[in-house]
């Protein structure tokens, strides 16, 4: 789409009504405990939101004030910190680590680099040979016990032979930047970054006087209908410039939006540039291709190249994306071990991508036939979202809302389900039944009747809707 800025944000703006609609419904099919999102274009805030719980347990209500443990995206923190750092001439990307770090003089991690730290491609132990503090079975290592990691069994590859993403190597980084400022990680992080963005609910590690504000993580289901626990927060200590950092989804896009090029308030644009540019390709066995630049990793979303990162904490799933060149940026952040915030993060930029391609063809579904909701037959529940100015149905369960979407479209004073090839009704009318006071009472796309989700009960052991009961008057 190729339309000014000022028409973007506002078809952005017309657009959040569906997201938002599709995240909910993402919660309620998935079983999630809470989402919070919050969506930015060219530095504005162009919607906050959450859904769910904050605590399962006590029952308290999400909201988008409430505090996340960001985990990852600390890495794209501690990434600018040290950009920072090199723009002011106190440190070098080819450094190698032992400068700031004399105990690992002579260690086979003594000389990596820290472009080769920042990049994941220093072949640096990913969590130690005892990682069971990521299930909170032993403290998260201090600086004494960081070292000696890195000292006798830091090294798992030469540098530079594969891409090795870890943890153990971003606590180092932390350990350089506090050498470089002569002060701690947590103090040095507020001065590059927190204070010049006035970020007012986010920080480097966990802050107990703030506990209150926190959402509750909660454990996985291993199992379908497994009952969820509460997984209590802890300090991250020496890896916190790796997996430390809070936030709420609404200062991470303030924050995800100083990576915009033009936007120079953190990094120079050449800075960011370095931090955005490929470092690594490399693809999984069986697993899509992957790339990273310098704290950040790249991808193809939602027909954008984006940079951004994941995070992993015990009850904490998020994902950031940003679009550095366009300037949107999108932060998803789930309370659940098994949160989905990387899909419901790609979904929402898949949801725009639709807006933008049906905003882009200039036709709008007529205000006389325009209708939007969410419904369900015994075969399962869609939403039917206004994109652009049509009509889209995209199911519940659907794992990619763009992929899945299927357009409803005006043909000569009715609505049809667009012409395409297609296994579904393509071709095929809609059907609206509404009651005397305009509610929809049933709808049916093509051959099957579905009605308003919010009349169903969906305590009942077997289908949503007695077979039949759609035809009924």
């Amino acid at each position: 789409m190729n339309a000014a800025p000022e028409s973007r944000l506002e078809l952005l703006r017309e657009t959040v009504p569906a997201v938002l609609r599709w995240i909910d419904g993402q919660g309620i099919a998935r079983g999630a405990t809470g989402v919070q999102l919050a969506i930015a274009y060219r530095g504005e805030l162009v919607a906050e939101h959450a859904w769910g719980l904050a605590n399962a347990e006590t029952g308290e209500a999400l909201t988008t004030d409430h505090l996340f443990r960001i985990a990852s995206h600390s890495k794209t923190f501690t990434a600018v910190g040290i950009l920072r750092l090199v723009e002011q001439g106190l440190l070098r990307l080819d450094d190698p680590a032992a400068r700031f770090v004399p105990e690992l003089e002579g260690s086979d991690v003594g000389s990596v680099t820290v472009r080769e730290l920042l990049g994941h491609q220093a072949g640096v132990i990913r969590d130690s040979s005892d990682g069971d503090f990521w299930q909170h079975a032993s403290p998260f290592p201090d600086r004494e016990e960081l070292v000696r990691i890195l000292r006798e069994e830091g090294r798992v590859f030469a540098p530079n032979e594969h891409f090795k993403y870890t943890n153990i190597g971003y606590g180092l980084l932390g350990l350089v930047i506090e050498s470089a400022t002569g002060t701690s990680y947590a103090d040095a992080m507020r001065s590059l970054v927190v204070e010049p963005l006035a970020l007012r609910d986010a920080g480097p590690e966990y802050d107990e006087a703030r506990a209150s504000e926190y959402a509750a993580g909660h454990t996985s289901r291993i199992v379908a209908g497994q009952p969820r626990a509460v997984i209590p927060h802890v300090d991250t200590r020496a890896l916190a410039a790796a997996t430390g950092w809070y936030a709420n989804a609404r200062d991470l896009v303030r924050y995800g939006s100083a990576h915009v090029r033009g936007d120079e308030t953190l990094l120079s644009d050449a800075s960011k540039r370095l931090m955005q540019r490929e470092e690594s390709r490399f693809a999984p066995r069986d697993q899509p291709e992957a790339r990273y630049g310098l704290g950040l990793d790249l991808a193809s979303v939602g027909g954008r190249e984006v940079v951004g990162h994941s995070g992993g904490y015990p009850g904490h799933i998020t994902r950031t994306w940003i679009d550095p060149v366009d300037g949107l940026v999108v932060s998803v952040l789930t309370n659940d071990l098994d949160g989905a915030a990387g899909p419901l993060a790609a979904g929402v930029l898949q949801l725009i991508q639709l807006a933008e391609r049906a905003a882009d063809t200039g036709e709008r579904t007529p205000d006389e036939l325009r209708f939007e909701g969410r419904f369900a037959s015994t075969w399962g529940a869609y939403d039917v979202l206004d994109l652009g100015g049509t009509l889209h149905v995209i199911g519940l369960r659907s794992p990619e809302p763009g992929p899945a979407a299927m357009r409803i479209v005006p043909d000569e004073g009715r609505l049809v389900i667009e012409s395409e090839p297609s296994f579904a009704e393509s071709g095929e009318p809609v059907e609206v039944v509404r009651d005397a006071d305009g509610s929809i009472r049933r709808i049916r796309l093509g051959a099957m009747t579905a009605v308003p989700f919010e009349s169903l009960d969906t305590t009942r052991p077997h289908g949503l809707i007695p077979v039949g009961e759609g035809r009924r008057e």
